[in-house]
């Protein structure tokens, strides 16, 4: 039975705060944990105008002091930005904050551009040493060993859950190598989904964390009372992105009624290869775009991106995809 999740950016739409968006953060967590959905994952982006989430571990803690079951983590946490004991005691404290609801998800890109990279005081190299970072801090968060000389504090024997994530046939690669359960960015760049897939499956070896292979989609969902309405809505996100390959930052755009008059068809060409997995319509239109998806893959959880300007209209999409989830027989 396929779970559903949710990914939240912390998106700061035009004219509001971040401070706004932290808040609707929570709210919408809030309302997903009511809804029954499964987890409430942040991700760290830094020199984003237009996101909120940079300090993710803070955020993090934000939603689960607001929440009481729902499971609340990183997706992910830029590993080659920190140093592994550091990102082992922030979540550490929060594993002992928040008892069996912390998970932790690692990516390997920066998560920005170079320059800010380099303000991040890390080394351009630092991506390298993806594997034997992962590797030093699921050895922090584990149980301590003889003559062990640094510990996490909190942290050690805390075994926060680790998840690698990726959108490449690497990630999948390590995560199979290691036994931890695999999340593909297929919300964003979807080209690698399939083979990427087959890789981990095949190559999966059995950890002290799992017994066999988990896979958790990233998909783009707008839920709206009729197509036209969800496409609508889904304009703001992709103008996002267009202005994100035009080298432009800013806050989340009101969606616009033509957006083909806002993206040339180059861009258009773009956007639409990376919004390949995105089920925008009505409860009907995305229940058989998930299914399709679902039968295609095979893939144990979604983690659901929902990018719309209004913050209530969002919260009525969660809404929405629940009662399609529940229709599917979903785990929701």
């Amino acid at each position: 039975m396929t779970a559903v999740s949710i990914l939240d950016l912390v998106s700061i739409p035009q004219g509001s705060t971040a401070t706004d968006a932290l808040w609707n953060t929570l709210a919408l967590a809030q309302h997903a944990e009511r809804l029954g959905y499964r987890r409430f994952w942040l991700a760290e982006h830094h020199n984003a105008p237009g996101i909120a989430s940079a300090a993710t571990a803070v955020v993090i803690g934000h939603v689960a002091a607001g929440t009481r079951t729902i499971r609340v983590g990183a997706g992910g946490i830029m590993l080659p930005n920190h140093a592994p004991l550091v990102i082992a005691e922030q979540f550490g404290t929060l594993a002992s904050l928040y008892p069996g609801r912390i998970d932790l998800g690692l990516g390997r890109a920066p998560g920005t551009d170079m320059a800010t990279f380099r303000a991040l005081r890390r080394d351009p190299e630092s991506a390298d040493q993806f594997p034997q970072d992962v590797l030093e801090l699921q050895a922090l968060l584990g149980p301590a060993q003889p003559g062990q000389v640094v510990h996490a504090v909190p942290g050690t024997g805390t075994n926060v859950p680790l998840w690698i994530l990726g959108s490449s046939l690497f990630g999948a690669q390590l995560a199979a190598a290691l036994g931890l359960p695999f999340a593909f960015a297929s919300h964003f760049a979807p080209e690698a989904l399939m083979q990427a897939l087959q890789v981990y499956r095949s190559r999966f070896k059995p950890s002290a964390q799992l017994d066999r292979p988990y896979v958790m989609a990233g998909v783009n969902v707008i839920v709206a009372e009729t197509d036209a309405a969800a496409r609508y809505l889904l304009t703001s996100s992709q103008q996002t992105f267009i202005r994100f390959l035009r080298g432009e930052r800013g806050q989340m755009a009101p969606p616009i009624d033509d957006i083909e008059t806002f993206w040339s068809p180059a861009e258009k060409a773009q956007i639409s290869r990376m919004f390949r997995y995105a089920f925008v319509g009505a409860p009907e239109t995305v229940r058989r775009g998930l299914d399709g998806f679902i039968a295609e893959t095979a893939v144990d959880e979604l983690m659901v991106a929902t990018t719309i300007f209004d913050h209530s209209v969002r919260i009525r999409s969660f809404e929405m995809l629940a009662e399609v989830a529940k229709s599917m027989h979903m785990e929701i």
